[in-house]
């Protein structure tokens, strides 16, 4: 197997209580991200990595995948990992259970980029078009070269606007990961720039490796409050809904 999506899905939470099962103009939000899944032709199995049963309930009835992992493990990532590790594969997909618009627009060309050998990780960089995600701390920022490589991230704006004319980038949506490389990424320390900005993609910059950064043109509707919710709803009501119930 090539490409292996999985989508980490943890019941509690703090804003947001139950998220992963929370309805969705009447779709349980893991549904509606593993729905978007299965539209993407890259990626040829999908599992939710969950930690309560309701969950993956949830998931086999909709026809899905589901592993439970162990509750004590610290966050999103180290559960794909867990996953990672019992599934080999070539590529391995982190897809956040709480961006139910990700797509295969975003997902496939991602997948793509690991056409390139060199290609450890990759993600999405997206041009900043509202004025106030530049200086929220919540919008992770993304400056990159010419080929595309980043060269850092921060909850600060980057670059510095000196002269007019700077643009922004943001990371949206999944990460995309060499199986080799995730696994070894997980064995290794938090490093000093990591920690300071609370970024886990610093630790890869600071251990001397490349990033690969995908412009995407369409934004994401990230599920963190009842407000969130709200806005992805009228979203949906103004553009279609295609997930299947």
């Amino acid at each position: 197997m090539k490409t292996l999506a999985v989508i980490p899905a943890r019941l509690a939470s703090t804003r947001l209580p139950g998220k992963p099962l929370v309805s969705i103009a009447g779709v349980p939000l893991v549904v509606r991200v593993l729905r978007q899944m299965q539209r993407c032709l890259s990626v040829e199995r999908i599992i939710v990595a969950a930690d309560d049963e309701r969950i993956a309930e949830t998931v086999r009835k909709a026809g899905g995948e589901c592993m439970l992992t162990p509750p004590e493990l610290p966050s999103g990532g180290d559960r794909v990992a867990w996953v990672s590790e019992r599934i080999p594969s070539e590529i391995v997909l982190n897809v956040q259970v709480d961006d139910p618009l990700v797509g295969h627009d975003m997902i496939d060309p991602l997948v793509a980029a690991f056409s390139n050998q060199d290609t450890q990780l990759a993600l999405l960089a997206k041009r900043i078009d509202k004025t106030e995600e530049i200086c929220s701390p919540d919008i992770v920022k993304i400056v990159f070269d010419q080929a595309g490589r980043a060269l850092y991230f921060s909850r600060s704006p980057i670059p510095f606007e000196r002269n007019s004319g700077a643009v922004f980038y943001k990371h949206i949506g999944p990460y995309c990961w060499r199986r080799d490389f995730l696994l070894e990424f997980f064995s290794w320390q938090q490093t000093p720039l990591e920690k300071a900005e609370s970024l886990e993609m610093l630790r890869v910059l600071e251990k001397g490796h490349s990033i690969k950064c995908v412009p995407v043109e369409r934004d994401t509707i990230e599920i963190d409050t009842p407000r969130d919710i709200e806005v992805l709803e009228k979203y949906l009501a103004l553009n279609g809904d295609s997930v299947v119930r």
